[in-house]
């Protein structure tokens, strides 16, 4: 799978920090990863070195990650939602993914995001309803659909 450069990679991260992109950093996250430590140092100060470490699978960390978005969206958890979606959609631009961005920035964010979220699914054709028991896949379904869990009604904050 193509992968961006690590030039673009920091080009990104100064784009998010100049725009205000990402207030709380779930997306410059997923980018710092991607930095080799010749690299990493023109976005860390020096002072930071500890805190970063270099992931080099970005397609095994999306396919993993997309199940905890999930789970995230199942168990009705906003902030981690909002924040699962951030970053599967940087994983897809370090991919190279554009049209997989596009696809979720098309989508609408309503039950915390599953729209985003099964657009990054179904753009890279990988699972979005799979090893989930019956139940559980109509209500993610429908979730991704926009609309709340349980058409009968959502005691954990779902609404229409």
């Amino acid at each position: 799978m193509t992968t961006r450069t690590q030039e673009e990679i920091i080009t990104r991260v100064w784009a998010l920090r100049a725009n205000r992109g990402d207030i709380f950093g779930f997306r410059e996250e997923v980018l710092v990863e991607a930095l080799d430590l010749g690299h990493v140092r023109q976005v860390i100060a020096p002072r930071h070195p500890g805190e970063w470490t270099q992931r080099v699978d970005h397609e095994t960390y999306a396919r993993d990650y997309l199940d905890f978005a999930v789970g995230k969206i199942l168990d009705h958890r906003g902030n981690s939602a909002s924040r699962t979606v951030d970053k599967l959609g940087e994983l897809a631009w370090l991919l190279g993914r554009d049209d997989i961005v596009a696809g979720m920035d098309h989508a609408g964010y309503p039950m915390y995001g599953a729209p985003k979220v099964r657009a990054f699914a179904d753009g890279f054709g990988w699972p979005f309803l799979d090893d989930l028991d019956s139940n559980t896949r109509r209500a993610l379904a429908r979730m991704a659909d926009g609309q709340q869990c349980d058409p009968r009604g959502c005691e954990r904050g779902c609404a229409d």
